[in-house]
């Protein structure tokens, strides 16, 4: 029997009330992810892409539907479950870098092992080790302020995969940055997703996710638009930013 899908996503929906009509969000979306995969979901604002990375990331809760990871149903955990599932498993970039503006950049890669139980020494070497990867190491005491947007987005990645997760969640991770810096992050995605690391991204930018990802997924009103299509995957130059 062939292996199950690491993200096996059914009928997933959300809803909300807003002034006394129901707003489909997300409404019976169907998705398999393989483990090693770099899927990119794109689409216009609205079109539902981050409220199904937040339900990915256990961020939200799903109206109806289910959300499978690695054989484990999101749905069923309780909050301290799904709190160690976003600790341990799943890793978070955000496109406005959510940095600790009084934390420098090590500290704020430290701060993702520190509900891991990892030790104080081991999380400043890791951090360290990570930042390294990235190319910030003789940056690793700047605070945020003191760095350029795409330092600070490269810190946040950093962040995110220093605890060794299993999937890397990117919501618009280049949407702020000019075209050099975004070119850097994307990728610095795709070294990381050539390691081993599954990757689901959302971007507004189609040439990005056609050069990089091996599939994209383009989302409309809540649904998945088309059938996912191998992406033209390359090396080159992505387009500008994504607003």
């Amino acid at each position: 029997m062939a292996d199950l899908p690491f993200l096996r996503i059914r009928d997933l929906c959300r809803f909300y009330g807003r002034g006394g009509h129901t707003v489909r969000a997300l409404d019976g979306v169907t998705l398999d992810v393989q483990r090693g995969e770099f899927l990119a979901l794109v689409g216009a604002s609205g079109s539902g892409k981050t409220t199904l990375l937040s339900l990915l990331a256990g961020l939200d809760t799903a109206t109806s539907g289910t959300v499978e990871v690695d054989g484990t149903l999101l749905g069923s955990l309780s909050r301290k479950e799904l709190a160690r599932y976003r600790a341990q498993k799943a890793g978070m970039v955000f496109q406005s870098f959510n940095l600790l503006g009084h934390y420098s950049a090590v500290q704020n890669v430290e701060t993702a092992l520190y509900f891991t139980g990892t030790p104080r020494s081991e999380r400043r070497r890791r951090a360290e080790e990570v930042l390294a990867q990235v190319g910030l190491i003789d940056r690793d005491s700047h605070l945020p302020a003191h760095l350029s947007g795409g330092e600070q987005q490269r810190v946040a990645v950093a962040r995110a995969v220093v605890k060794e997760p299993e999937i890397l969640f990117a919501d618009e991770p280049t949407g702020n940055l000019d075209l050099e810096n975004a070119t850097q992050i994307v990728e610095l995605l795709s070294r990381l997703n050539k390691g081993g690391l599954t990757i689901v991204m959302v971007t507004h930018n189609v040439v990005l996710a056609r050069r990089y990802a091996h599939r994209s997924v383009r989302m409309h009103y809540g649904r998945l638009a088309e059938p996912a299509e191998p992406a033209e995957r390359g090396e080159g130059a992505v387009g500008g930013a994504e607003r």
